[in-house]
């Protein structure tokens, strides 16, 4: 029964990788096809470069995506695992041949529309690929991996390797497509970070009272969430450090949408409580969301 329940989650797995793999080629092929390869518009990683290669030496944009990302991928499929090299090679492949044999003619030639909607294309088609368990840009592989090997954060290894792309568009292509390219960028790279960590985004609220019963109960039963409890000591002032209290430090996770709701009313019971948040890229287990019945 066991094995059984395993075999249906894998194929459920795969189902679920293969569905965000298509829908993620189709985007991006959409985006580069449609919007941005006809207007000369580049994005960042390893996407900007083939197309700025393209622009420069006419040559076949599919070949330049399939060559340029599969380093990276050998890379990917040895540091970081077998399942995200063959879902991030099935990926480049695909969008490869989209790019080859699928004519999308230009859509618009408005550049405002063209960086809005073709980086948001783009950073639909990133970010569904990375939802499946790969990536359709090395970018991300190659700052991981350098930064192994030089005292660089990832962050700044992309940055450094965008700004040097970015140059190059301004130069060939002048600096109001650059400008513009700049902005598709940071539409794609806001849209895949929705895309990946959901548009509910989770708030941790981290609360210390001298009413922690009464900050227990507003959050449990007026906003059915779940709470856990660290036992702590509050105090250590300014001008009194030798004076502390034990205290019990409140936790919950709570929506975006619930958050300033909820510390009006832990203001209300408690106007001296201190309270900080702290973002949550992904949260699973426990009680977060009371379900509702249709």
């Amino acid at each position: 029964m066991e094995h059984k329940t395993a075999v249906q989650l894998h194929r459920i797995l795969t189902l679920r990788a293969l569905v965000f793999l298509i829908l993620g080629v189709l985007c991006a092929g959409v985006a580069l096809k449609g919007f941005m390869i006809p207007n000369h518009f580049l994005d960042g990683g390893i996407t900007g470069i083939s197309i700025l290669l393209h622009e420069v030496t006419h040559f076949n944009i599919s070949l330049i995506l399939l060559g340029l990302n599969l380093p990276f991928v050998v890379i990917g499929f040895r540091k970081i695992g077998r399942t995200f090299g063959i879902i991030s090679l099935c990926a480049i492949v695909l969008l490869a041949v989209f790019m080859h044999f699928i004519h999308i003619p230009a859509i618009t030639d408005d550049k405002i529309l063209i960086a809005v909607f073709g980086g948001f294309l783009i950073g639909l088609g990133i970010g569904f690929v990375i939802r499946g368990g790969g990536v359709i840009d090395g970018m991300e592989v190659i700052a991981d991996y350098t930064n192994r090997k030089v005292a660089f954060s990832s962050g700044e290894i992309i940055m450094l390797i965008n700004t040097i792309l970015f140059l190059c568009a301004a130069i060939f292509f002048g600096i109001e497509t650059a400008l513009y390219s700049i902005l598709t960028y940071f539409t794609a790279m806001k849209t895949s970070d929705y895309v990946i960590d959901g548009f509910d985004e989770y708030t941790a609220i981290t609360v210390v009272s001298t009413k922690p019963e009464e900050i227990k109960r507003v959050i449990v039963e007026e906003f059915d969430k779940a709470i856990f409890v660290y036992k702590g000591e509050r105090g250590y002032l300014p001008g009194s450090f030798n004076v502390k209290h034990d205290c019990d430090i409140v936790v919950s996770i709570v929506t975006r949408l619930e958050t300033h709701r909820l510390t009006e009313y832990i203001a209300q019971v408690d106007p001296k409580a201190f309270m900080f948040l702290n973002g949550i890229k992904e949260v699973r287990g426990g009680v977060i969301r009371k379900k509702t019945a249709h």
